[in-house]
């Protein structure tokens, strides 16, 4: 275990290069430690993802891969809007790619990443208006006991947790099949999505 405390610079350059720094977990990720995050004071959207996969771990850049690009056409943002890091922050729940599973598929984020640096980062990114919580791992850590028995209900009841959050369905390929029963997503959620983003984004 490892959590080495940097020096130099503005109080959150500071945390973020900890963060980065991080090695927490090196005796248990099998392409070892390299924490994604992103963000600013000024930032007033909060994207919380599940974990960085195996492109995101090579390139260093959030949401570097097709999910990304999915979410990007959900919140009708080119990349330069999305990467614009004085405007919006990327904490995903497991800050290291967790490897692939035998059968496919990620495994789950590590567990010990968000209890540990969740509260500082969100304590920085104090300028945060709207959290978009991609996932089942982000719903259940700031949903708690609010969120419904299963994904798609917590989704479908996405007006209940406004205004600070909006809980989503993961971009991944894999949901696809998800994305296609579920027509009210794109053709009543979407459209919201991208009015309360830009709303959090005004000023």
């Amino acid at each position: 275990m490892s959590v080495d405390v940097v020096e130099g610079g503005s109080e959150l350059d500071r945390l973020f290069a900890t963060v980065r720094a991080c090695t927490l977990c090196a005796g248990v990720l099998p392409h070892g430690c390299r924490p994604v995050v992103r963000g600013s004071p000024t930032a007033r959207l909060l994207i919380v993802g599940q974990a960085p996969g195996a492109r995101v771990h090579a390139s260093g850049i959030p949401w570097d891969d097709a999910s990304g690009d999915r979410l990007r056409k959900w919140l009708a943002m080119d990349r330069a809007a999305f990467y614009d890091e004085s405007r919006i922050a990327v904490v995903p729940m497991g800050l290291c790619y967790p490897g692939t599973m035998p059968k496919g598929g990620d495994y789950p984020p590590r567990p010990e990443c968000a209890p540990l640096w969740h509260p500082p980062l969100l304590e920085a990114l104090s300028g945060v208006r709207l959290t978009l919580l991609v996932g089942q791992y982000a719903q259940a850590r700031y949903l708690g006991e609010r969120r419904k028995a299963t994904m798609t209900e917590t989704v479908a009841n996405w007006r209940e947790y406004g205004p600070a959050y909006m809980p989503l369905p993961h971009p991944s390929w894999r949901n696809t099949a998800w994305l296609n029963r579920n027509p009210w997503f794109e053709e009543e959620l979407v459209p919201a999505l991208r009015r309360r983003a830009a709303e959090a984004l005004e000023g």
